[in-house]
């Protein structure tokens, strides 16, 4: 059968696939349309495993909110390059990914492959598709799902898909943790990196270390020995300001912490609004 200049343009708009590819895959499947989609969705997970050893260190961290307000859902996928990421067949691809994941709530990174996704393919089977297109090495790399029983998830996504937060709290109801102060607080977890909520929850082993290290810097700067721990007591507290999201300045209003921000958020809406766990990706970091 001879392969045509128009079934080779008809199978590139199908598949965004290469006029080459296209061609080899219609000589090869005889002009069979549907096999040479197949074909070329098999190449795709040739080409990935010719390229497990590359590095995937771009992408997309991609974050989505449940229409009930209280399931959260985060996750990573990488890529070779920064082109690729900001595709609009990459994007398609990772919020499918988040979505399967929202509706499907599986228990490890293993099953997400099998999920299906909203157009009825699964999400192996959509990755095949995009590496048909892309050629590049493409992995979802970690996700994480929160699920509110009686409180609400706010989310929120930082410089291009770079950086993204879930945030689970309590006593805010759907609506403030989609804007206002849920995406507040979120935005400052983005920006700040804190390590913990309260101070209460930072290892003892790191306060330790923390105050070890600030006693040697204040004696090498030539203190008395009598005011060593009480400079190190000094020093610590500027540490819980730096890593305990509660006690951070707020980044939108330098006159108060994120806890005067989250009581007064309390006040108006009648009940207190507290922080119960945060979780945050920042891309091609290793995951904990």
């Amino acid at each position: 059968m001879e392969i045509t200049s128009d079934m080779i343009k008809k199978l590139r708009d199908q598949t965004g696939a290469g006029m080459m590819d296209c061609k080899r895959a219609l000589e090869s499947t005889g002009g069979d349309v549907n096999a040479a989609i197949e074909y070329l969705r098999k190449k795709g997970a040739a080409v990935a495993a010719k390229r497990a050893d590359r590095s995937a260190k771009e992408g997309a961290i991609v974050t989505r909110i449940g229409n009930d307000g209280k399931t959260g859902v985060i996750v990573e996928i990488n890529c070779e390059t920064d082109f690729v990421a900001r595709s609009e067949d990459f994007v398609g691809f990772a919020n499918a990914v988040a979505q399967a994941i929202e509706k499907e709530k599986p228990d490890s990174l293993d099953r997400v492959a099998a999920l299906r996704t909203e157009e009825g393919k699964t999400v192996a089977e959509r990755l095949h598709d995009l590496l048909a297109k892309v050629g590049e090495k493409i992995d979802v790399k970690r996700y994480a799902i929160y699920q509110a029983e009686a409180g609400s998830v706010g989310s929120y996504t930082h410089l291009g898909s770079k950086i993204g937060v879930l945030v689970e709290f309590a006593g805010l109801d759907g609506a403030d943790a989609a804007g206002g102060a849920g995406r507040d607080v979120a935005m400052q977890i983005a920006a700040m990196n804190p390590m913990v909520i309260t101070r209460d929850q930072v290892d003892k082993s790191v306060i330790e270390r923390e105050m070890e290290i600030y006693r040697t810097q204040a004696k090498n700067e030539g203190k008395p020995p009598h005011i060593v721990d009480k400079i190190a007591t000094g020093r610590l507290e500027k540490f819980y300001q730096e890593v305990c999201l509660t006690e951070q300045i707020f980044i939108k209003d330098s006159g108060k912490t994120i806890k005067e921000y989250l009581n007064e958020t309390g006040a108006r809406a009648g009940k207190p609004v507290t922080v119960k766990r945060f979780v945050r990706f920042h891309l091609g970091e290793e995951a904990q």
